[in-house]
């Protein structure tokens, strides 16, 4: 009972959204904002916050990186390389076929019940996978992507991925904090009460938002394709990484971090790349929906699984 009461209240700030969406109660067109309030502001802030004030050694744990960034590209891999093969699609739509099946939402979701479970060694491992996510995979699926453009129009665009990466927010929260943190000024108290105010905010913020923008109008077209890929997503991917965990000897607390922060839904960024460069928008949307809803289900067998009850 322990696990459902600390993660109850999480799903449903995200039912709560998506029923004031769904009445009309609060605008959908609200989501976006609240989404980059919590992506640019919150977010930052408390990346910063409990990076800032962490030994350089507690965040360097390669084991950790090891099991879920490997787990991560090893499904990458995977399902780029089965698209390719077996169902002869282009570079860019079997790239944005694996982002969909493995790059996750760990800033918005695991990031709230990683604080739910352990605290400030939560948020620090969320930190962490969500800056590989960022800092890794994020450029890599742009690189391809602007490798299928550059097939078609024969014009590579170095700037827009040098963009996405300088200015991505977890990014140079993670710069600023691990400069902060090997300066040895430490936190001042007014200074962690003003970021601890702003990354309290993230865990409402963003779970409300993605309640709001939940919709499954895309799934109908090709349901049994996108349940497919969902279950890659929350099911493969997470077992993977569990096995990475194992294999690397990872103790039991960054065990379920590496876990939950690869058995959360698709990231929203995702739909982002997808949307700027106009390659399987609906696939993506309507995973990113189909995870988040399932999610529910099997981030709670999950949670039993490897944390118990």
């Amino acid at each position: 009972m322990h696990l459902v009461g600390t993660i109850f209240p999480i799903f449903a700030i995200v039912l709560t959204g998506w029923i004031a969406g769904a009445t009309g109660y609060v605008p959908r067109a609200l989501g976006p904002s609240l989404t980059r309030f919590a992506y640019y502001v919150a977010m930052p802030a408390l990346v910063f916050l409990t990076i800032g004030d962490e030994t350089l050694h507690s965040l360097l744990d390669w084991r950790f990186l090891a099991a879920f960034g490997g787990g991560s590209l090893i499904c990458f891999a995977i399902v780029m390389a089965i698209a390719r093969l077996r169902r002869g699609t282009n570079l860019g739509t079997s790239a944005m076929l694996a982002a969909a099946a493995s790059m996750t939402n760990t800033a918005f979701v695991a990031l709230p019940i990683l604080k739910a479970l352990y605290g400030k060694p939560g948020v620090l491992a969320a930190a962490v996978a969500t800056v590989f996510i960022g800092a890794l995979m994020f450029p890599m699926l742009v690189i391809l992507l602007e490798i299928n453009r550059f097939d078609i129009s024969r014009k590579l665009r170095i700037a827009p991925l040098m963009r996405q990466i300088a200015t991505n927010p977890v990014i140079l929260a993670t710069i600023f904090g691990l400069a902060w943190s090997f300066s040895g000024l430490g936190m001042a108290k007014p200074l962690a009460s003003f970021l601890t105010i702003l990354g309290d905010a993230l865990t409402p913020c963003a779970l409300f938002a993605i309640g709001l923008e939940l919709t499954l109008s895309e799934v109908r077209e090709r349901l049994s394709f996108y349940a497919l890929l969902t279950a890659v997503k929350l099911v493969v991917v997470p077992v993977v990484v569990y096995g990475l965990c194992l294999v690397s000897g990872l103790d039991r607390t960054a065990t379920v971090a590496a876990v939950i922060c690869a058995a959360v839904p698709t990231a929203k960024s995702a739909y982002i790349l997808a949307v700027e460069y106009d390659v399987e928008k609906v696939m993506v949307g309507a995973v990113i929906s189909m995870s988040t809803l399932f999610s529910i289900v099997t981030l709670l067998a999950w949670l039993y699984l490897i944390h118990g009850g």
